[in-house]
Parts: C-alpha cells; structure tokens; sequence
C-alpha cells in the first residue's frame, strides 16, 4: 500500500493513522533553530469526527488510507440503511449506515446527487451538495404586504428540516436552500 512522507503532507490528504481514516486539515513544517525539523499537523478522524494535533518528525510517514469519493445518487431507505447508487452507469449500490448520514439526513431527497465517501467498500460518510431544492410542506400563511425585508417565519420542508424563509412564502413552494449553512437563499421558478 501507498504510503507519504511528511514532505508529501497537505491539506485534504487521507492516511491511516492508528488504524483508523483520518484526513489531513492543515500542515505546518517546523523548523526550529536548534534540533530536529518536523511538522505539526491538525487531522480528522474520519469515523469519529474527532480533532486533533499531532506532530510527526521529518522523514516519518503514513500509510494512505483506501478511501475514495464517490457520487451518487440517493435512493430510497429501508429503515435502518439508506441506499445509494453510483452515477456511473454501472448501477452498483451502497447501504450506508445511520452514522454514515446521520449529519445529511434533513438534506436527503430521492434522485439527488450526493458526494459518497467509501473506506474499504463501505459508505463512511455522506455529503450533500452546497445547494437543495426542497418544497414548502408546512409553514405559517403569507400575508399581503409582506416583503423580503419584513421579517422571517420558519418553514417545514418536505425533508423535515426546517429552515427561517421570508414571510411571503408559501406552503408548495420549492426552496433553494444553503446545506453549509442552513439558510435559505430563493424560490425556484418553475
């Protein structure tokens, strides 16, 4: 298997450290006036999500971790796995598991495109795209006279997140909504 020298250390690298998927968030190269040289370096565990620094000498290396990114296009859902398939043609499919989406589930739709991350074979996690189009299942009546400036309501959508729209919108309404942040951003014309 691959390995990387801390010369080859960069932001988004993926590496097997104590035998769990980590990516690496930033990397520093040190080198103080008196000893060795090495690198402090921020990682991800990508099972846990947990944080941290570590620092490695210079020279040390890591092995690369068997993880890749995949899209694919989101099914349906069973009750305990959540499957997708992969958008290549080859209809391939993947149960993910609940702690795989458990970060994405307000953002799942059927037939969207989702960014897959597979470590040995298996969904690790899922990432959805920057930008949802969701409908308006529930929300309060729009009032005449209210403007994008007037304020804001929260609004149900048919994924059941639910986000603060302007008071103008409506139950039916198909929604552009920012999955980074949460926020709306506009209505879709149809």
């Amino acid at each position: 298997m691959a390995s990387y020298s801390t010369n080859e250390f960069r932001s988004g690298l993926k590496v097997l450290l104590d035998g769990d998927p980590c990516i690496i968030l930033d990397n520093e190269f040190v080198k103080p006036g008196k000893g060795q040289a090495f690198n402090r370096v921020k990682l991800r565990n990508l099972n846990t999500n947990r944080q941290w620094e570590r620092t490695f000498k210079s020279g040390e290396s890591l092995e690369a971790a068997d993880v890749i990114d995949q899209e694919m296009e989101y099914l349906y859902t069973d009750g305990e796995f959540w499957h997708f398939m992969k958008t290549d043609g080859s209809f391939e499919q993947y149960p993910a598991d609940e702690k795989a989406v458990s970060d994405v589930l307000k953002w799942l739709k059927e037939q969207d495109v989702y960014t897959v991350t597979l470590y040995n074979g298996a969904p690790l996690t899922v990432t959805p795209p920057n930008f949802v189009e969701l409908e308006v299942v529930d929300t309060d009546p729009g009032m005449k006279g209210d403007t994008a400036q007037g304020g804001t309501k929260p609004a149900t959508l048919s994924t059941g997140a639910v986000v603060n729209v302007p008071l103008f919108i409506t139950i039916g309404e198909v929604l552009k909504v920012d999955t980074r942040s949460g926020e709306y951003v506009s209505r879709v014309k149809n």
